[in-house]
Parts: structure tokens; C-alpha cells; sequence
């Protein structure tokens, strides 16, 4: 708490500058991790060996770090007691996505290390997923409290990213459900993308 309290206190914490950089991160963030995520998806495609710190995770787990880092600036914010409405519920989502997605990243270490190349639907992708979903709609709601500042320009990207996000998270839970029909092109496409671990 001392921590977060000095670094409250520090001239690059001043609260409009935070929230800048939590609502770019919370943007950007996210969109990386499921470019890497569809980077990852064509290497599968490949028959490229698979294994947790290829190329592809570094830069997912990269996006992760950037939605983090929003999620601690965040954090400093509400320390501070600067934020209200609905800039404060937009940063207690991007900490929440960001904490989902960092146990999720956890979890899909151990999956890969417990059982290999797993697939479009597994139990540590769809909570990674919800943590985009969190984020992405706690940075609209960030950028839709500043749209009368320059960051308002960020805004259409984030709810584009907030609605792409939202239909692939409900996409993969319909795989959950019909995956022998449905799953049967997907399969062709992300390799082994509709084993159900």
C-alpha cells in the first residue's frame, strides 16, 4: 500500500496522465493478445511445434503485461480517490480483466506443460478471454468518460475491440456445447481447436 501511496504521490502520476495510459493500454493491450492469439492459431495450422514461450505467447503475454500495467495505473487512481462514476467502474474492470487474464495465463502454462497443444476451447482460454472482454469494456467506459478530451479518438477502436472480443468469447462457449457439428471447419483452422480439455 506504501508503495502505491508514493508512486500516488510522483510527478508521472498525475491523475490525467494515468488515465491516458490506462485507457491506451487497456485498448491496445488486449487487441495484441488476440492478434498474437490468431498468429498463434496459423502456426498451429503449420504443424509448427508447439510450446508455451514460442514467439506467439511471448506477444500475447506481452499484451497481457500492457493490460497489467493499466490495471496497476489503475490501481494507483483509485488510491488516490480521483476517479468517480463511471471512470472509476471502468478501472475496477480493467483491474478485474487483468487479474482473470493473469491467472488464466498461469493456467494455460500448466495446461500446455500437463497436456500439450490444446485447442480453441480449453479451460484456461475461455477465463483469458472473459479477462478481454472486462478490459476492453472497462476501457470504453474509461474513454466514453473522457470522450470530450483527445483520447476520445480511441474510443470507436475500443468498442470495436469490446464487441469483437464479447462474439468470440460467446463463439468459443457455443463450440462448449455443439462442438462435434459446429467444430468440424474450425477444426481445420486452429489444428486441434475444438479439443475440450
Amino acid at each position: 500500500m506504501r508503495l502505491i501511496q508514493r508512486l500516488g504521490n510522483s510527478v508521472l502520476a498525475k491523475s490525467s496522465t494515468l488515465v491516458a495510459l490506462v485507457s491506451v493500454l487497456a485498448v491496445l493491450g488486449p487487441i495484441i493478445i488476440v492478434s498474437a492469439g490468431f498468429w498463434d492459431a496459423i502456426s498451429h495450422l503449420q504443424q509448427e511445434p508447439e510450446f508455451f514461450w514460442s514467439y506467439a505467447h511471448i506477444v500475447v503475454y506481452s499484451g497481457v503485461f500492457m493490460t497489467s500495467g493499466a490495471a496497476v495505473m489503475g490501481g494507483i487512481l483509485l488510491a488516490q480517490r480521483q476517479v468517480r462514476g463511471s471512470l472509476k467502474t471502468g478501472i475496477k474492470l480493467v483491474i478485474a480483466g487483468s487479474l482473470i487474464q493473469v491467472i488464466s495465463g498461469f493456467g494455460d502454462s500448466v495446461s500446455h506443460d500437463l497436456f500439450g497443444i490444446d485447442g480453441l476451447v480449453s479451460w484456461s482460454h475461455q477465463p483469458l478471454e472473459l479477462g478481454l472482454v472486462l478490459a476492453s469494456l472497462g476501457a470504453v467506459l474509461i474513454l466514453k468518460n473522457r470522450g470530450h478530451t483527445k483520447l476520445g479518438a480511441f474510443l470507436p477502436l475500443a468498442i470495436i475491440a469490446f464487441l469483437f472480443f464479447t462474439t468470440w468469447l460467446l463463439f468459443n462457449i457455443v463450440l462448449i456445447f455443439g462442438h462435434t457439428v459446429q467444430c468440424i471447419p474450425v477444426y481445420e483452422i486452429f489444428s486441434s481447436g475444438c479439443s475440450i480439455l
